[in-house]
């Protein structure tokens, strides 16, 4: 659950030069995920597990076009 005080460190990539970007910032156990053109509305959560398996497929690949 994330928590209305919880600070969130928000992230994106360096290569990222428009501003229509996607962010993303890890919680005490959760990864946040959210559009930078839309702030206000709710971010995807995943879990550790979920986040390490979506970082090894792209890290291998597989959601290449």
């Amino acid at each position: 659950m994330i928590k209305p005080t919880e600070e969130q460190d928000w992230r994106r990539s360096r290569r990222c030069s428009t501003g229509a970007c996607v962010e993303v910032a890890r919680t005490t156990d959760r990864f946040l995920v959210r559009d930078s053109k839309n702030l206000d509305t709710a971010p995807l959560a995943f879990t550790r597990q979920q986040w390490t398996a979506f970082v090894a497929g792209v890290k291998a690949g597989d959601f290449g076009f």
